[in-house]
């Protein structure tokens, strides 16, 4: 998977400046910042995939080089693609960094434990799972 190698360096200063726990994954055609594991900013080849509150998307879509996230024919509401040729100054780079930092203390966590998503774990923690009941085996005439 290609991505801009010299952009993912910006977007590493901005984040690695403020966050602690951060990780890169490659996924989505580019290289993945997950920040406190929560997806944060991708970095593509032409641009950055930023996720941020859904309630802004609408209002970020009006903005200059910014494309909504389609996945089978549905816009994906809290993920933005931002072209990189509207990310050329340091300034603009970190308005759309920030706007995923800002969100990311509020968005739900999609890593994996044992099989079920942290979000769905935390949704009910210490829920028991009722155990299948055993029925008696038949008797052979």
């Amino acid at each position: 998977m290609a991505y801009n190698e010299k952009m993912a360096d910006r977007v590493r200063e901005l984040i690695a400046g403020t966050e602690k726990n951060v990780e890169e994954k490659r996924m989505f055609s580019g290289l993945c910042f997950m920040v406190n594991d929560k997806m944060c900013v991708t970095v593509r080849p032409d641009s950055i995939m930023v996720r941020l509150d859904p309630a802004r998307s609408e209002e970020m879509l009006e903005k200059e080089g910014v494309l909504p996230m389609v996945r089978s024919g549905k816009i994906m509401k809290g993920f933005v693609f931002v072209n990189e040729e509207v990310l050329t100054t340091k300034r603009q780079l970190e308005y759309w960094v920030g706007m995923a930092l800002n969100f990311n203390q509020f968005a739900k966590s999609s890593k994996m434990v044992k099989g079920k998503t942290a979000s769905v774990i935390k949704k009910n923690p210490g829920k028991k799972v009722a155990k299948a009941k055993t029925l008696p085996a038949k008797k052979r005439s």
